[in-house]
């Protein structure tokens, strides 16, 4: 790295243990540099690489870097409160998830939507949970609005008016 800029090489090979797997197998291999150091990275597949969609920069980069963003949206999900079923019922437990659902989709859009440009654009639910939405406000209302009073000293008041404001802006015009 005598350039000072991040450099990154992807390759694959064929690789078999010597106890543990029973054939060869394809594995992709990450080679990155960055100021902070070596950062490389090993996925072993099934898929061939026979077609061109599964090179091994776009099978890393395009499939399992995608499916990994997929699983941390599912464990999103469970740091709601679906990490128990402790209900008697199936159904009751049916609902627990399905409740659990609706609030990620909404957090979720919070974070994209309301988010986008704050220190929170990339959190975790539970991040936003517990930063932003878990706060003391007196809340009154009229015929017409609700209001929020946040205390002065809140941490995160920027982020949730800046959150407030790109959430108009993007549901009013819908």
């Amino acid at each position: 790295m005598r350039s000072g800029k991040p450099a990154r090489v992807f390759r694959d090979f064929q690789y078999r243990t010597l106890d543990s797997w029973s054939r060869t197998r394809r594995v992709v291999g990450k080679a990155e540099h960055t100021p902070d150091g070596s950062n490389p990275r090993f996925v072993v597949t099934s898929l061939k690489c026979t077609r061109i969609d599964y090179d091994a920069c776009a099978l890393y980069e395009d499939l399992y870097c995608a499916r990994g963003e997929a699983e941390n949206r599912i464990g999103g999900q469970f740091e709601m409160f679906t990490d128990r079923a402790s209900s008697a019922t199936m159904q009751a437990n049916q609902l627990r998830m399905w409740f659990s659902a609706m609030a990620y989709v909404l957090v979720d859009t919070l974070r994209r939507v309301g988010l986008r440009h704050t220190q929170f654009a990339d959190a975790a639910a539970q991040t936003i949970r517990l930063k932003l939405l878990r706060l003391g406000a007196q809340v009154r209302t009229s015929a017409r609005r609700i209001y929020f009073a946040i205390a002065s000293g809140c941490p995160n008041q920027a982020e949730f008016a800046l959150a407030h404001i790109y959430l108009r802006r993007a549901f009013s015009s819908a």
